[in-house]
């Protein structure tokens, strides 16, 4: 019997451990139509990949981000709606085969205050893509307040860099990027 309640105990220990390694690893599990689709129409209709929740890094949520939008579009399916207060300004901009939003966040509001941010792009999250065009890059930089979406078709795809880097969001707004 001592066996048998031994062989009971190992196989929960195994069951719990496996339970908690299950609940560790969620944030990096993706859920069927997550929104993976940002668009950047103007200067009110745009949106950008954050973290799937609140207090995750930017650079951890690389690889299940989903988008947030300034409102319901279209363009960007099943997007999450901006924390009220979250942007506090943004400038439009457009150019040959791209298009791109800069400006600046309430790093108070839903992200790591401190954090120093990360990259968005074609490669990751996997699957993601900005409506109309070949690539992006989506940089957000909670611990300097600041975020830009640079949304490029083919023909310059140099425009939209991949790596961690402000070339893709060019400087439009004084000491924003340089």
């Amino acid at each position: 019997m001592t066996k048998l309640s031994s062989l009971i105990f190992i196989l929960a220990v195994i069951t719990s451990i496996h339970a908690i390694a299950v609940n560790v690893n969620k944030l990096d599990i993706r859920d069927e139509g997550d929104p993976m689709t940002v668009t950047v129409e103007n200067e009110t209709v745009f949106c950008s990949f954050l973290p799937r929740v609140s207090g995750q890094t930017i650079s951890s949520s690389e690889s299940n981000a989903v988008a947030y939008c300034t409102q319901n579009t279209t363009n960007a399916p099943n997007a999450r709606i901006f924390p009220d207060g979250f942007i506090l300004t943004k400038h439009f901009a457009s150019g040959d085969g791209y298009v791109q939003i800069t400006g600046l966040i309430n790093r108070s509001i839903y992200v790591v205050p401190n954090d120093g941010g990360g990259q968005y792009d074609i490669k990751a999250p996997v699957g993601a893509n900005c409506t109309g065009y070949d690539s992006f890059v989506n940089l957000v930089e909670p611990d300097v307040g600041r975020f830009c979406i640079r949304c490029c078709k083919k023909t310059v795809s140099d425009k939209c860099p991949r790596g961690r880097s402000e070339a893709g969001c060019e400087s439009i707004i004084p000491g924003t990027y340089s």
